[in-house]
């Protein structure tokens, strides 16, 4: 199961039992039983504070593959403002019969700034591509020489060579494999969201629902044009599908898709100030919850961790049959 590399709280599990009338008891973290946990002493790392502890974490192995995980945290970040922000995820099988979401949430020092990294990975086909993303796409994009001075070019660049890169490792594999990626870097006063697939971001600005990411869906007019320009098509089997097959246009993986199926993320870029929190998650939310719904149902609630139960027990109270992520970004501005 996904553990955060970052100073989380925390982790709260809820369990079957603790699904009442086919929704998860899941807007209160204090009614959640405590399956799995890890819990660090690492405070907010700032730059300048050297004195940091190091991290001690207690692991409880007995796991419940049914439950939902779900922690948080909080950190700032120094640009022309100081910006303080808060997090919180949750993830959950649902009704599918495994469990092929990932999620990563990481706070790092890169060449003397500090940098904070969200991502969602909804895998297909099995786990193995988005585990590989989460345990390899921030380490190859803070390893990267022009991270910080040209953060798009580098984005760009460090996803297709990780895709290259699992491909290169997958060879051996007979069963395809792929996965969206959904992220987010805050870098100073920036924001920049990159995404491949389905999985979407979606930022909260007085209220209103920004969309900051649009999904790579084959029907999509573009993407239908970039797919047969390369020699592939799209075609209608219960939905619009890559070669017939796949329900995505862009993803890591999916080999025998290629070139069709390609790992370019489209880039956007904010100003964190005036947003007041983003909402990460795979399709198994945005399957049954509009952007304007899932910004409604969490802008008074402060906890992002709450926030992110909340919504993934909504969505699997109006019946989704995927698995479901979401990572929640809070910002306090001053």
């Amino acid at each position: 199961m996904n553990e955060e590399t970052t100073q989380p709280k925390l982790r709260k599990t809820a369990t079957p039992a603790e699904v009442v009338d086919s929704k998860p008891n899941l807007t209160n973290p204090s009614a959640s039983a405590s399956a799995s946990a890890s819990v660090s002493s690492l405070r907010p790392l700032i730059v300048g504070d050297t004195d940091a502890p190091q991290p001690i974490e207690i692991m409880i192995s007995d796991r419940n593959p049914d439950a939902v995980f779900s922690g948080g945290g909080m950190s700032f970040l120094t640009g022309s403002r100081t910006a303080k922000f808060s997090y919180g995820y949750s993830s959950f099988k649902g009704k599918r019969s495994s469990m092929e979401d990932f999620y990563e949430t990481r706070i790092s020092e890169v060449d003397g700034q500090m940098v904070a990294f969200f991502g969602v990975y909804d895998g297909h086909g099995g786990s193995r591509t988005a585990e590989y993303l989460k345990n390899n796409l921030f380490k190859n994009l803070s390893s990267h020489p022009d991270f910080i001075n040209d953060t798009k070019t580098a984005i760009v660049e460090v996803f297709r060579q990780t895709d290259e890169a699992f491909l290169d490792e997958d060879k051996g594999q007979q069963k395809d494999a792929g996965s969206t990626a959904s992220t987010a870097v805050l870098l100073g006063d920036r924001l920049l969201v990159a995404n491949v697939g389905d999985s979407r971001v979606v930022a909260s600005r007085a209220g209103s629902a920004i969309p900051l990411s649009i999904d790579h869906k084959p029907d999509r007019s573009d993407e239908r044009q970039r797919i047969e320009e390369a020699g592939g098509f799209v075609i209608w089997a219960g939905t619009w599908r890559v070669g017939g097959v796949l329900a995505v246009s862009r993803a890591f993986g999916d080999k025998l898709l290629k070139p069709y199926v390609v790992a370019e993320p489209e880039i956007q870029e904010e100003e964190i100030d005036g947003v007041d929190f983003i909402i990460i998650a795979s399709d198994g939310l945005w399957n049954v919850i509009s952007n304007k719904d899932a910004v409604a149902m969490v802008q008074d609630l402060t906890d992002a961790e709450a926030a992110s139960r909340k919504l993934i027990g909504e969505a699997f109270a109006r019946g989704s049959s995927d698995n479901i992520t979401c990572v929640i970004v809070r910002f306090e501005n001053s």
